[in-house]
């Protein structure tokens, strides 16, 4: 840790232990899990803020780069923003934060007051940007615009994500009225969307809607891209009888870490539940073929259960390479 950065978190960390009322200075037993709490912290509010940054600047890349200039529109609350923007002359950057205000307060008062000054902090330096900044335009093409301009429009998004905010606020909508009404988020901001598309062939014409569609498609894969990795990670619990020899294939062989669970077999033809251990590892997809096929060496009969893990934190996945 910098010492500049060291002595004015341990002032921070003195501040709050210190009260009017206590006499004794604080001690370095009681300062330092305060400090080492300020320190991460402080880690993490700095990579929220990069995230937020680098998500603003390439969604407004996407926007006065790509769609903007071309008329075109998206999905969500950028899509409606971007339909008053044809229908009125008030521009983008107002148009953004009054469309997304609504969904911000929603946001506020489903999740948290922090995610909603985040979100509103976000959306705001996009319409500075939008209003501010002069992007390149670059290219006519109606294909090409639909694609890169989601791209661009998608990775903002993702990143912005990422970094504990939004700058579209209907997937806030979504997960209100998912919860509500036992609805999926993807069915209702597919729903909101349709409504938004019907808009856009109405108001501009029906091949914009169609070019808008692929632009929201484009976009809505970028932000799984950049929220759930490019690699795909897979938990994996293995149930077998020879799960010793299992544990030190995985472990020492293909070099993974693993989780042992004490358990016991429901079904045993001789009556009686009999007990084993479960185990149960993380990998990517690309190293899954090949842990079937050593677990199949081991014991054929094995039960395994597989099912996708959206992130991972700490652990040695990422630290050693497969064997």
């Amino acid at each position: 840790m910098n010492s500049f950065v060291s002595r004015l978190l341990i002032v921070i960390a003195r501040k709050k232990l210190e009260t009017n009322e206590t006499a004794n200075p604080a001690s370095l037993k009681q300062l330092l899990p305060v400090v080492r709490t300020l320190h991460i912290e402080l880690r993490h509010a700095i990579k929220e803020i990069i995230f937020i940054a680098i998500g603003v600047v390439s969604a407004g890349f996407g926007l006065k780069g790509f769609l903007l200039p071309n008329r075109f529109i998206d999905g969500g609350a950028t899509g409606i923003s971007l339909l008053l923007e044809n229908l009125t002359n008030i521009s983008l950057g107002y148009l953004l934060l009054i469309v997304n205000l609504p969904f911000l307060i929603l946001g506020a008062k489903t999740f948290s007051v922090k995610f909603a000054i985040k979100s509103i902090i976000a959306i705001s330096f996009l319409a500075f940007v939008v209003h501010n900044v002069d992007y390149p335009t670059i290219t006519d093409d109606k294909l090409l615009i639909s694609v890169f301009g989601g791209f661009f429009l998608g990775l903002g998004i993702g990143m912005t994500m990422r970094g504990g905010a939004v700058i579209d606020g209907t997937e806030v909508l979504a997960l209100f009225i998912g919860r509500k009404f036992s609805m999926t988020v993807g069915d209702v901001l597919l729903l909101i969307n349709i409504v938004i598309f019907s808009f856009g062939a109405y108001i501009l014409s029906i091949e914009t809607a169609l070019y808008a569609i692929l632009t929201y498609m484009s976009a809505a894969k970028t932000v799984d891209f950049v929220i759930d990795g490019v690699e795909e990670y897979v938990g994996v619990t293995i149930i077998s009888n020879k799960h010793e020899d299992i544990r030190i294939m995985v472990t020492e062989e293909l070099r993974r870490a693993c989780t042992i669970y004490a358990g016991k077999g429901g079904y045993n033809q001789e009556g009686g539940a009999q007990e084993k251990d479960i185990i149960y590892t993380i990998v990517t997809r690309l190293e899954l073929a090949n842990l079937e096929t050593e677990i199949a060496k081991i014991d054929k009969n094995a039960f395994i259960i597989m099912g996708v893990v959206k992130d991972l934190k700490g652990g040695m996945i990422k630290k050693k390479p497969l064997k």
